[in-house]
Parts: C-alpha cells; sequence; structure tokens
C-alpha cells in the first residue's frame, strides 16, 4: 500500500457473486467483509513468538465481533516469508533480521489458517510479488532472491524489484504460489498495487536489455511493460486454480485506473497516480477476461477530495468492474477524520456505507487496516460491530468457480454430555469431488411459529467449521427451531436441517 501518492492528492486537495443484494433490516446475507494485516509496518517486529501470538489473538477477536469474515494477512513483503518457506528466507519483519527463524519456533501462516477458520473466518494470503527488497531493509539473508540471482533484479528508488521483464521471474513467482497453495489450507490468494515501481523522481526502469531481448515484436515499451504483468497475472491464475480450484484470486490495485485526461470514455474525473499508465497494470482487462475472482480497489481517499472523490471512485469502478466481485478497499482513518459534508457533526462513514448501498454491484469491504479497527479508532469498530456488521455475512457466491449446492449435513441431532452440556451434533456429507466437500456450516434460530427464512441473516447464531454448535440452554421451557446448512469451499449453501428444541 503506498501513502506517498495519497498524501500528494490530499495536499492537491487541500492546497458479493450474487447477481443481485439481498437487502432486510436485518443486513444483508452475503457481503465480504474483510481486513488486511499487514506486517511492513514493523507491527510484529521485535515481540516474539508469544507476543505475536497474543497481538494477533487480540486483533482476530475484536475483528470477529466487528463482524469481518475474511482476514488477509500479509506473508510475503520483500521475497521473504511469514510461514515456513522451502524457496525463501524467513521475514526481517518477523524475527528482525532477515533469515532467522522465529524462536521459539512456529509457522504464523498455518497458526493464522487455524485460528480465522476457528473463528469461521476465511483467511486469505497475501504477497507482493515484484518487490524483493523495501526502501529500509539494509541487510539481505545470503539464500534471498537478490543474492543468489543479481541479474535478475533492479534497483529502484531504494528498493529491489524483480523485474518484470524477464519471463523467468514470472516463474518463479508463480512457483511460490504453488508452494503456498499446495500446502496451506488458505481460502485466498491476494496481492495489491505494486507492479512495476511506484514512479518516483529522477528515477528510471532499468529494462532496455530486457525490452530488446523479449519485445515480442512489440514496439512501445509501455505496451511491452502492461504485456509483462498481463501475462504474469493470467499464468498466476492458472497457477492458483491448477493447484486448489476453489482458493481464489484477488487483486487490490490503486484506486485509479486512469484519468478521464488520459482516457475521456473510461477514465474516472481524477487527477492522481494511474494503474494503466504509471504501474502499467490494465486492471479492467484482467477483470473482463477473469483471471482474477475478486477485485479490491484501494479507495483510500474522503469523499469531496478535490483530486481524487470518493464518491466519484466507487461509482466508476462500480460502473466499469462489474465482471468479476468489488470489494472497496477503505481507509478507516480517514473515514472517521474527515466530516460527511452534508451533516459535519458525523464522520464519513455513514456516508461511505450509504454509497456501497447504492452500488449494485459492491459486493463487500476491505478495511485497512486491522489494527484500526481492533483498536476501535474513532468508534469504527464499535458502530460495525453495533450497526453496519451487527449480524454474520455468509461469503458472496462465485458461481463463475462453482455454483453448485452441497449435501445436507447429515445426522442433526442435540444431545446430553456428559459435563452436562447440551450440544447440537450433526455429521458432514459424503463427497466425491472437491466441490462436493463442505466446508463450514451456518446454524439458525427461529422461535416457536417464526416463519424460516434462511435469507434473514438476523437468524444466524454460528458461521462454523465445527461439526457441533453448545446450545444456550436455561430451564427447557421454550421451543425453537433450530436449521443447520452446509456451506462447501465456495460457500454455497445447501437446503437446511430443522431441529426442534427446548431450551
Amino acid at each position: 500500500m503506498n501513502y506517498k501518492y495519497l498524501l500528494v492528492l490530499l495536499m492537491a486537495a487541500c492546497c458479493c457473486s450474487c447477481s443481485h443484494k439481498v437487502y432486510t433490516e436485518s443486513g444483508i446475507k452475503r457481503e465480504f467483509r474483510g481486513a488486511w494485516i499487514q506486517c511492513v509496518n514493523g507491527q510484529f517486529q521485535g515481540l516474539g513468538t508469544e507476543n505475536m501470538k497474543k497481538n494477533l489473538t487480540y486483533q482476530l477477536d475484536e475483528l470477529k465481533k466487528d463482524g469481518v469474515n475474511a482476514i488477509i494477512f500479509q506473508v510475503r513483503a520483500e521475497c521473504d516469508a511469514l510461514y515456513n518457506s522451502p524457496y525463501e528466507p524467513w521475514s526481517r519483519f518477523l524475527t528482525g533480521t532477515q533469515g532467522v527463524a522465529p524462536y521459539p519456533y512456529w509457522d504464523p501462516l498455518e497458526w493464522m489458517v487455524r485460528e480465522c477458520h476457528r473463528r469461521g473466518m476465511e483467511i486469505h494470503a497475501w504477497i507482493n510479488p515484484y518487490r524483493a527488497k523495501t526502501k529500509n531493509t539494509n541487510a539481505l539473508a545470503n539464500t534471498h532472491f537478490a543474492i543468489k540471482h543479481p541479474e535478475r533484479v533492479f534497483a529502484y528508488d531504494g528498493q529491489y524489484i524483480l523485474n518484470p521483464g524477464i519471463p523467468q521471474n514470472k516463474d518463479y513467482i508463480c512457483e511460490i504460489v504453488r508452494d503456498i497453495v499446495k500446502r496451506y489450507d488458505i481460502d485466498g490468494l491476494h496481492i495489491d498495487d505494486y507492479f512495476y515501481p511506484y514512479p518516483a523522481a529522477g528515477q528510471i526502469i532499468p529494462d532496455d536489455k530486457e525490452f530488446a531481448m523479449y519485445s515480442n515484436g512489440i514496439k512501445n515499451r509501455n505496451d511491452w511493460r502492461r504485456y509483462n504483468v498481463n501475462v504474469f497475472i493470467k499464468q498466476l491464475s492458472e497457477t492458483i486454480k491448477g493447484t486448489k480450484p476453489w482458493v481464489k484470486f484477488g487483486v487490490s490495485p490503486f484506486g485509479i485506473y486512469r484519468n478521464k485526461k488520459s482516457d475521456p470514455s473510461n477514465g474516472s474525473n481524477t487527477n492522481g497516480l494511474q494503474n494503466y499508465d504509471d504501474l502499467y497494470a490494465d486492471v479492467l482487462l484482467w477483470v473482463k477476461n477473469g483471471w482474477i475472482d475478486y477485485c479490491a480497489p484501494q479507495i483510500y481517499w474522503e469523499i469531496g477530495n478535490k483530486a481524487a472523490d470518493y464518491k466519484t471512485l466507487i461509482t466508476w469502478w462500480n460502473k466499469h468492474a462489474a465482471n468479476r466481485p468489488l470489494f472497496i478497499g477503505e481507509d478507516v482513518e480517514r473515514t472517521v477524520k474527515y466530516a460527511d459534508l452534508s451533516n459535519p457533526r458525523s464522520n464519513q462513514m455513514p456516508a461511505k456505507f450509504n454509497l456501497h448501498k447504492q452500488m449494485k454491484h459492491v459486493k463487500g469491504t476491505v478495511l485497512w487496516y486491522s489494527r484500526a479497527v481492533a483498536d476501535n479508532v474513532g468508534n469504527y469498530g464499535t458502530v460495525l460491530r453495533e450497526h453496519y456488521w451487527k449480524y454474520p455475512a455468509l461469503q458472496p457466491k462465485m458461481t463463475f468457480i462453482d455454483g453448485k449446492i452441497p449435501n445436507k449435513p447429515r445426522n442433526v441431532k442435540p444431545v446430553r454430555t456428559t459435563d452436562g452440556k447440551y450440544v447440537l451434533f450433526w455429521e458432514r456429507p459424503k463427497a466425491k469431488k472437491w466441490n462436493d466437500v463442505v466446508d463450514k456450516f451456518v446454524v439458525y434460530r427461529f422461535a416457536k411459529g417464526e416463519k424460516i427464512n434462511l435469507d434473514n441473516p438476523s437468524k444466524i447464531v454460528a458461521i462454523t467449521y465445527d461439526t457441533m454448535y453448545e446450545l444456550p440452554y436455561r430451564q427447557g421451557n421454550t421451543n425453537y427451531i433450530y436449521v443447520v446448512t452446509a456451506l462447501n469451499r465456495l460457500s454455497n449453501e445447501s437446503k437446511g436441517v430443522k431441529q426442534k428444541i427446548k431450551l
């Protein structure tokens, strides 16, 4: 996430996939509610194993209370790893020194998969594909890619970048991703806005040699750079699907695709850095061709920003990126900092959520950043848990990957356990293919005589990977109907199994 350009734009200004949304008074049944947990800000450095687990546990617990149902966890920031990689060194953002394993030993990604699933959340592993060194990294491990293959990276503005013009580099990145997807039970693979480097004054991308060798007949260098990134995105998508077809591939691009002055037909009425022209990222092509499974543009500005107005941009993305589920990247701190233009006594959170509701193709939100939500900056987390995300939500459907409904849970029945608890148990249905496999379950509760409406999320009492739910037994005088459904890896929901229970 690049803030240099966000600051420039601010200074200039100041000198889900269903075909439709089901809104009820009780909320939305399907919505992606994500939060980014980053490592590059140094929040984990020096903590040690147990304190980092405590830090993450705190964040996950608070985010769960706030209604978050997906975590995007940064595991590869600079050709390094916050997981046990056979290819790349342990990250300095984990241990303080690149190449040094955590002590006591643990695997943060493995731990996060388990902890997120225990809370009913999805876990998306977030990598930065091309960046090999951040500006503030001063020492690289002997096993680091830039040390072993210096000819395949270039220096730019204090960073090292895997040269996108060298075909072998995309193969290498895809091998890294194949390893992650194969070995970890993740729900998604996520990349953000770092493709070719963000432009820096006086800096030139040194790719003359590669353009001469690998131009493939493309005369314009900018078109060639976009071609390199396009080929990579397509190959990365095929790598993920070829390994585990249910793992979602998401991209979080910079918030402006093109300005109108660059593209009068398709550009937005904005004035800032452009994905297409400055980062060589043709995001709309990826959406149009179905190479990605969701798009989460970083629309971090406020409503009314003169250079990059939030309302202008969410409307633009809603219109132009409808071929895949659209999730909006939200800056929590900026949202609570700025006043609502029509109601100065309020921050911009209500106005932004109202815009989400108006946009047909917006299927969710990703919050930047998780700690700001967990720490309840500007009361943001409280408002989520008490209003906008008060009730649970299932993930948006992605029928372009799979639309098959799984079989129902089996043998649903309440049981008195030996320790005196009253527990609703069930069994997983049998499966022959990957899209038959049941991943988790939804438990609903209805009062006696109440209409059974599974589109009402206020009736959801649990979304769980377990095959049991502890019932809130009181005196056994009140009748309820519980309904249990099964979800496959793409959150397609089975028919429900009813059970009458007295509590």
